[in-house]
């Protein structure tokens, strides 16, 4: 099929990002463009000569803009196959005159549900009808019409048109039709999952009886968890935030599916932290943390805290990564860091690990992460259906802890636990986490019993200071954070045996009392929270 000119678009946009340049660049070219309301009173603005759709139509716009853009002439003109005889006949009969570009965006239904107190008479009003037939006929017939839906989409198209005597490649078409249809199949979803949402009394709820999500394909792995297993990346369509489907690789191999997973571990974890902080990760878990002023100072204690496991692990700093902490990581085989930033110093320094991945994120650190919105809800697939909640968010306040032994932590102590509490949030359950001095000592995670976690983490910390060289009881003065309450007593005596003095934990066990009692006859001090972490 050879390239046929543009020679009519319509222009109808709520978002006018970019519709200037459109208007302009179509108009340089003699395209002639119909428009609407807004949108043609913002093109007349700009000097672009317009015809009102009404004009074109000879039918008025009505009920309060309801329909302007429903009419034979419009869906006559996208539809109108150009090399079918019997279409071509109709189109002269009936006045039909081919449109060759639609560029439209729709109602902002989307951003209207997410004000809080968005009624359903608002919603209701910002469905867009007309909107979605257009694209529809436009990308069905995208052999002959070229459909933009995203203002990022029209430098591009122009640049084309310019190249090409007015005409936009088949191709083209019909990569801008695949991506028209995902709109309106977008936009769609967005209202059915708000409306079946709604309770009894039409208020918003949270969890639709027929669920919708839409993901865009970031990239396609070399695998998945394991070699046998073919993988792909999708991002979903919030806005660009600090997260692991936002950061910007700035070099390294092609990031694999497990290096995601566990930069994004990483990564949550830090943010929970206003002061500089480093974490390492491994298979999701973290191996070691650390908190101090000095970002070499937290990665040294980080790394020492389980060496072994941070071998190969990655890292996520709340800070830009600076000259002497990438000297240092740089000693060493690590998979990725990700970071706010990297100094040019660092980068240099790093550049010369070849295949490290470097994932940068400009985002604000501290924690953003909405309660509402199916977006950004904690999604987890099981054969046959999927599991749908509110990610585990919010801070634990001062006045959520309960003192429960008789003796009280010290300030020291107290600032350690709160630390460890939320580290042991981000281990997968059964999870205890010891920490002295805003450092993690030794991490137990997924075990089927507590008391065995427990076990494992002093193991990793007698492991670690042994093959370092350091003497003595590495637990001892430490604090102990586990992410859901003891069953039982055997815990905290282990903890108490192993030299740890104080523990956080969120409590209501049956035997709440007798594990009380326990950390009461060892003389440890014991806060309850109130909340559970489980992580599975």
């Amino acid at each position: 099929m050879s390239m046929i000119p543009i020679k009519r678009a319509l222009i109808s946009v709520s978002d006018k990002t970019g519709l200037a340049i459109l208007g302009e660049g179509l108009a340089a070219m003699g395209v002639s463009i119909l428009s609407t309301g807004g949108t043609a009173r913002a093109l007349q603005g700009n000097g672009v000569a317009v015809t009102e759709v009404s004009d074109f139509t000879g039918f008025p716009e009505m009920l309060d803009g309801r329909v302007k853009t429903l009419h034979p002439r419009i869906h006559g003109g996208l539809l109108g196959v150009r090399d079918n005889r019997k279409h071509q006949s109709q189109m002269k009969e009936h006045d039909l005159e081919p449109i060759d570009l639609l560029a439209i965006n729709l109602y902002p239904f989307e951003s209207t549900v997410a004000r809080p107190g968005c009624t359903l008479e608002e919603a209701v009003e910002n469905i867009d009808i007309g909107g979605p037939a257009m694209i529809r006929s436009a990308a069905k017939n995208h052999r002959w019409v070229t459909v933009l839906v995203d203002p990022e989409d029209y430098v591009r198209v122009l640049a084309e048109m310019r190249a090409n005597h007015g005409a936009v490649s088949a191709r083209t078409n019909a990569e801008l039709a695949r991506k028209a249809f995902a709109r309106t199949a977008a936009y769609d979803a967005a209202i059915a999952n708000w409306l079946t949402a709604l309770d009894a009394d039409n208020k918003p709820g949270m969890f639709p009886e027929v669920l919708t999500l839409q993901f865009v394909k970031q990239q396609e792995m070399r695998y998945g968890e394991n070699p046998h297993q073919r993988a792909a990346f999708y991002r979903d369509g919030s806005p660009a935030g600090g997260n692991i489907a936002h950061a910007r690789q700035l070099q390294g191999k092609e990031l694999s599916f497990n290096n995601i997973n566990d930069a994004n571990g990483a990564f949550e974890l830090v943010r929970e932290f206003s002061e500089p902080t480093i974490a390492i990760i491994k298979h999701t878990n973290p191996c070691g943390v650390a908190t101090d002023p000095d970002l070499l100072t937290a990665y040294l204690r980080a790394r020492d805290t389980d060496p072994v496991s941070a071998f190969g692990g990655v890292i996520a700093v709340n800070r830009p990564v600076d000259e002497p902490l990438a000297k240092e990581i740089a000693t060493t085989f690590i998979e990725a860091i990700i970071a706010p930033g990297f100094t040019e110093a660092a980068r240099k320094i790093l550049s010369g690990k070849n295949n490290l991945r470097l994932l940068e994120t400009s985002s604000p650190l501290a924690p953003v992460i909405s309660r509402e919105g199916l977006l950004k809800m904690d999604l987890k697939r099981v054969v046959g259906g999927l599991l749908v909640q509110q990610p585990d968010v919010g801070e634990l306040r001062e006045g959520d802890l309960k003192l429960v032994s008789r003796r009280a932590p010290t300030p020291e102590e107290r600032r350690d636990l709160l630390f460890a509490w939320k580290i042991a949030k981000h281990v997968k359950s059964n999870a205890i986490v010891y920490a002295r001095d805003l450092t993690t000592v030794g991490v137990g995670a997924g075990q089927m019993s507590r008391v065995d976690s427990s076990r494992i983490a002093i193991a990793k910390a007698n492991d670690a200071a042994l093959a370092a060289g350091r003497s003595g009881n590495p637990v001892a003065g430490s604090v102990m954070a586990s992410d859901a309450f003891f069953p039982f007593r055997d815990g905290i005596d282990a903890a108490a045996a192993a030299g740890a003095t104080a523990v956080i934990q969120p409590g209501g066990s049956i035997r709440d009392e007798e594990v009380i009692q326990a950390a009461n006859e060892h003389g440890m001090a014991m806060l309850f929270t109130g909340v559970r972490h489980f992580r599975h």
